[in-house]
């Protein structure tokens, strides 16, 4: 079976990570392990306010990981997840292999150079300042209920 990139947005309960987030990840790292997985990357993305409360909690950890395994190994990680008290929600997403690389430096917070790439603004063309004042307006179109009134009298 082939092996795929994924990507899992985990959301962890804030009152079980408390500040030890090492300790947190060592905890993602070894569920995916159990699951014949391979960790690429990870990193904490973000703590925030829930938009509404998920067993309670009011408050999350995002945790962004990355890893490589075979398609039939999905269904065990998303259980483990479900079992475990660290986690409230998990997100896992096939990445498409062509923005495998882009997403890994992203991840490892390679993003200066990744994300350059990416938003790099389009040159700008100039416009001579003659085409500017040569533009004519369009015509103005009568607004249909005219035509209905005409149409009628």
């Amino acid at each position: 079976m082939p092996v795929n990139v994924y990507e899992c947005m985990f959301l962890l309960d804030t009152n079980k990570v408390s500040g030890d987030v090492p300790n947190a990840a060592k905890q993602l790292h070894a569920l995916l392990e159990r699951n014949n997985a391979e960790v690429l990357a990870s990193r904490p993305w973000d703590e925030r306010r829930l938009a509404y409360p998920i067993d309670g909690h009011k408050k999350g950890l995002y945790y962004l990981t990355y890893f490589r395994t075979e398609g039939k190994n999905i269904a065990g990680i998303e259980r483990d997840c479900a079992l475990t008290e660290l986690i409230l929600r998990a997100l896992i997403l096939k990445v498409n292999p062509k923005h495998v690389d882009l997403m890994l430096q992203v991840a490892r917070d390679e993003h200066a150079v990744a994300l350059q790439t990416v938003t790099e603004p389009p040159p700008e063309e100039e416009i001579p300042s003659e085409a500017i004042h040569d533009v004519e307006p369009a015509p103005r179109r009568s607004s249909r209920r005219k035509d209905e009134t005409a149409k009628e009298t």
